[in-house]
């Protein structure tokens, strides 16, 4: 019998990212193609790049270098790939370089310079595809490309303005995943809330029932799978308000990942910021009246262009009276080729640190409180791990790799995605620990 190639893989950046890279495993593995754990079994290494801001630039670069030294054979993809030159002036010996989401380009190129042993075998491949999350969690990508203009990114330039999937080609792979055992489903895009926009909310059947390609209708629609479901990316248009009953009911989680970026007005609009002018407290004080358990995640741009002491404060005061559960921050960094980099009055550095200090230490009293809020709370939570210790998991309110975790102590008997019920009994700044609660 021929003997299977191997292809390693190297997967950097987003969650969007990795569900490419989910993607282009599959089609290899559904081809005959085996994966490599290291580089020393690989017969050759793709590498899925990003290129968002410069240290992940140079991630990707030295990810690359580091393939070629131990490997020698690297076809390159992703978001760095729309900046061939860039990868070529430090490392003209890679094989081929392709750019976001371009699966059949990837599987191509493998194909030129390592040719599959034999025809495909479509039962190496599980139903609900090769993912690289664990068995209990995946991402669940419903649209690539971005229709806004932010000053700052320069994703859309890699990946294209905003393309929807039909909404029943995403509820099938949807239903995939939930019947081979996934218990939590990530919704991710460069922006959740304009699905299916530029397929002007085109109806399609979904077991017998015309349903619209809408952020609404597909929340709905995935809240009927019986799993957990929760939104990343979403912007915070008017219409998202229609999504929180569907929260309040449990249909979805009770969570929201809202990028605001800043809160004032005129720093926003020099971000091009989409809903720049919403008045996102209000917003806010609405939807938890709707849910009160609603938990609110966000990221900031602090020492962006432009920006004063006067405004920062305005943006300190608007993380005091929005009290949002979980928050990361950036200092602001130029990226090659963005709208920012010509903006007059560049912060210096050591104002961008200083504000970035402030900023964190200021949150991590607000989220101090807000867990300790939950504390006696009787709560839901998902074991992702098994230790000599107890059990690691995450409640409805933590998304795995950015925000807390859930300890409990002694529960060795649990299995890894077990739902199970605890009752809370401390916190600190980001997670708490529970005993399993017997009712």
């Amino acid at each position: 019998m021929t003997k299977a190639a191997k292809i390693g893989f190297i997967s950097l950046g987003c969650p969007k990212a990795l569900v490419d890279s989910e993607r282009i495993l599959t089609k290899l593995r559904s081809e005959g193609y085996e994966v490599a754990p290291d580089y020393e079994g690989a017969d050759m290494v793709v590498v899925n790049t990003c290129g968002f801001i410069d240290s992940a630039v140079e991630e990707s670069l030295d990810s690359i270098g580091e393939a070629l030294n131990k490997n020698g054979k690297v076809i390159v993809t992703g978001c760095l790939g729309a900046r061939p030159d860039e990868i070529l002036e430090k490392h003209p010996q890679v094989l081929e370089i392709t750019g976001a989401h371009a699966l059949e380009e990837v599987v191509s190129a493998v194909h030129k310079h390592l040719p599959p042993a034999h025809d495909p075998f479509t039962s190496l491949v599980p139903p609900e595809g090769i993912k690289l999350t664990p068995k209990h969690y995946a991402y669940l990508k419903i649209s690539e490309g971005c229709n806004h203009r932010c000053s700052f990114c320069i994703i859309p330039s890699m990946r294209g303005d905003l393309v929807s999937r039909p909404v029943n080609s995403v509820l099938a792979e949807a239903k995939r995943l939930a019947d081979a055992g996934v218990k939590e489903l990530l919704v991710v895009s460069q922006d959740t809330s304009a699905y299916g926009l530029d397929l002007k909310y085109a109806e399609y059947d979904w077991q017998g029932k015309e349903i619209r390609t809408r952020f609404y209708d597909l929340a709905e629609a995935l809240g009927e799978l019986g799993i957990w479901v929760r939104m990343h990316y979403v912007y915070p248009y008017p219409h998202v308000d229609e999504v929180v009953p569907l929260m309040a009911s449990g249909k979805i989680l009770p969570y929201l990942d809202i990028p605001f970026q800043h809160a004032n007005t005129r720093i926003l609009k020099l971000m091009k910021r989409p809903a720049a002018t919403e008045n996102n407290l209000e917003r806010i004080k609405a939807w938890r009246k709707i849910c009160p358990d609603l938990v609110i995640r966000s990221t900031f741009i602090v020492g962006f262009p432009g920006e004063t002491e006067a405004e920062f404060q305005e943006l300190l005061d608007f993380l005091t009276e929005a009290q949002l559960d979980r928050v990361g921050c950036f200092a602001y960094s130029p990226v090659k080729g963005a709208a920012a980099n010509e903006l007059p009055d560049q912060i210096p550095e050591a104002i961008q640190q200083e504000r970035l200090e402030r900023f964190m230490a200021h949150q991590a009293g607000i989220s101090a409180a807000r867990l300790q809020q939950r504390v006696g709370q009787i709560e839901q939570v998902i074991i992702d791990e098994v230790v000599e210790e107890g059990a690691v998991a995450r409640s409805m309110a933590d998304a795995p790799e950015i925000d807390g975790q859930v300890f409990i102590d002694g529960a060795t008997h649990l299995k890894v995605g077990d739902l199970v019920t605890v009752e809370i009994e401390e916190a600190d700044d980001y997670d708490m620990w529970g005993r399993l609660y017997q009712s």
